[in-house]
């Protein structure tokens, strides 16, 4: 499922402040890691490693089964997907977040584009290119667009559930 919304809806996934729409996407209370990539070379493997040692840190690797080495592997390839097509569809990513709360893992990058991400329909497995948010509509619990406040950029949210 995909949603794109100006700002967050009372009643969206995560907490909410004081019962009003905070600034920005909602996260869920937990633990978040910032990493800014403005200006950054390297943003894609950069933010897999970033994100490998949050994984590495809240002890979802090193994996203890095969279903915890996949749920980390799906993590680490959507962030993949999502800073990729910051970098090729809005002149790259100004920050990526990461955040753990409960059974919930939370990816949000933000960028300045304009655009707004969609899978490629109909997705042909065959074709070159296009498959990113196709992969990431297929691997996680949910995914959407927040337009920031000022109109200017967005940040593309991915949540995945946490290994059983």
């Amino acid at each position: 499922m995909s949603t794109t919304r100006p700002y967050p809806q009372p009643g969206d996934r995560g907490p909410e402040a004081g019962g009003a729409a905070s600034a920005g996407p909602p996260r869920p209370s937990g633990q978040v890691r910032r990493l800014h990539l403005v200006g950054v070379s390297g943003a894609v493997p950069r933010s897999r490693d970033f994100t490998r040692q949050a994984l590495y840190d809240w002890g979802w690797l090193p994996a203890a089964s095969a279903d915890h080495r996949a749920a980390a592997e799906d993590v680490l390839l959507v962030v993949s997907e999502l800073v990729t097509n910051a970098c090729l569809h809005a002149n790259g990513p100004d920050e990526l977040r990461v955040a753990f709360a409960g059974k919930v893992l939370r990816l949000e990058v933000v960028d300045l584009g304009s655009g707004t991400p969609t899978p490629r329909q109909p997705h042909r497995a065959g074709r070159p290119g296009g498959h990113g948010m196709f992969i990431v509509e297929r691997l996680c619990l949910d995914w959407g667009v927040v337009r920031n406040e000022g109109g200017n950029g967005k940040t593309v949210w991915a949540e995945l559930a946490a290994p059983a």
